[in-house]
């Protein structure tokens, strides 16, 4: 059983796809590919997946900061298809910043008896940022591929690194010797 999970936050087409309601910036669509290559090398380590889906209602309070975007049942919702999850592999919803609020998130490492989470996917300075910070809160240790993670800009990605790894204590991965 793998000690290890790898969660897929929130590449959905309303962040990624230049169309969407909420588009990452090319950034976003730069780190598809990377982000393929390790969940493909998580699978193939047995890493337990996981996909992390903002999934909002109509109405939800957040768009008063932000605009609608991944409304639950619309196609800003999906996940995009270069990143389909396999059969087997949980997706979970939410409708906050962090995997963890109001999800099953944490039942779901816990009765796998996961120690350690790899997070990947967007925006760093946000949903990445906060998952985290309440992964590290619950004593999980924390990787973030940084080749595959994008914020709203270059800055507030940069700062969110520096961020988890300062004041988190997260591992940040930069590069491929590192990412095993």
């Amino acid at each position: 059983m793998p000690d290890r999970a790898f969660l897929v936050i929130d590449m959905l087409r309303d962040f990624v796809d230049p169309g969407g309601a909420l588009f990452v910036g090319e950034e976003g669509r730069e780190i598809i590919s990377p982000l393929a290559r390790h969940l493909e090398e998580a699978r193939d380590r047995g890493d337990l997946v996981l996909f992390l889906c903002d999934r909002h209602l109509p109405d939800d309070a957040e768009f008063d900061m932000f605009p609608p975007h991944c409304v639950q049942g619309t196609p800003g919702a999906e996940i995009i298809p270069e990143l389909q999850p396999a059969e087997d592999e949980l997706v979970v919803p939410k409708r906050r910043y962090s995997g963890f609020f109001g999800t099953d998130l944490d039942i779901a490492l816990r009765e796998k008896d996961i120690r350690e989470v790899a997070l990947t996917g967007v925006c760093t300075n946000i949903c990445v940022l906060y998952t985290a910070a309440c992964a590290r809160n619950r004593n999980y240790a924390v990787r973030v591929y940084a080749d595959a993670v994008a914020g709203l800009s270059r800055g507030a990605h940069d700062w969110a690194l520096n961020e988890m790894e300062q004041t988190l204590g997260c591992t940040i991965i930069a590069d491929e010797a590192q990412a095993g």
